[in-house]
């Protein structure tokens, strides 16, 4: 593959703080984006704000305003992870739909396109910059826009189920599964609104578990032991 974008969930940047960073997590995924850097994959990478800010579940917050404050959860978690990946030897850049004064850069396809070109990492943050769309739309909408060849989904869970494993032993695993059917059965791989972009737009993604020993670069490169979702 030339170019992938990565999406990360802020709860698995906690690790088992659930809040915050947790070093060597992060750490651990600059590592492996640096083997596929190194190996000439273009990399944009998404992610979530769940370690700070979990905007659906506050009861006395306006949701507007909720996805708001999850839209700077997301640019504080690029910013720190980004300073981690400089540490590990890649340059990086931050992309977001809205001003940030020198914190970010104004996003355009062809600002990320010469970032790619040039082969640094470039974070997209800040989701779509509107409220009532989450991360999952935010990093499908960027996929589209930059011609990624596909989505990898570093998530808490190895593979797509069509229950919870952790409470239904019976679940049953998916090692493949199409997009039609995730729409069908609601499978929350992402939500909805990116379910139907990705079929629309045929983008594939591939969900695994963030936890295990170099997952990322076995998701990109192989062996494989996720979940495929084919368009």
């Amino acid at each position: 593959m030339k170019r992938i974008l990565l999406k990360l969930s802020g709860e698995a940047l906690a690790g088992d703080k659930h809040m915050g960073f947790d070093d060597d997590t992060i750490i651990g995924v600059a590592k492996q984006v640096k083997q596929l850097v190194d190996d000439g994959i273009e990399v944009g990478v998404v992610i979530g704000g769940g370690n700070f800010w979990r905007g659906r579940s506050a009861k006395t917050v306006d949701r507007v305003k909720a996805d708001q404050i999850g839209m700077l959860a997301t640019i504080m978690n690029a910013i720190y992870v980004s300073e981690i990946f400089r540490g590990e030897g890649m340059m990086t850049n931050i992309l977001t739909p809205f001003e940030c004064g020198s914190f970010t850069k104004l996003f355009s396809k062809d600002r990320a396109n010469k970032y790619f070109a040039r082969g640094h990492v470039v974070f997209f943050a800040g989701g779509t910059g509107h409220p009532l769309f989450s991360t999952d739309t935010g990093v499908m909408l960027r996929a589209i826009e930059v011609n990624a060849e596909c989505i990898f989904l570093a998530k808490a869970v190895d593979a797509v189920y069509d229950a919870d494993p952790k409470t239904n032993p019976n679940a049953h695993r998916y090692d493949e599964v199409s997009i039609d059917e995730v729409i069908e059965k609601n499978l929350q791989v992402v939500d909805m609104t990116a379910s139907i972009m990705a079929r629309e737009h045929k983008m594939p993604m591939k969900v695994f578990a963030l936890n295990e020993e170099n997952s990322i670069v076995h998701a990109v490169k192989g062996p494989f032991k996720g979940t495929t979702v084919t368009v």
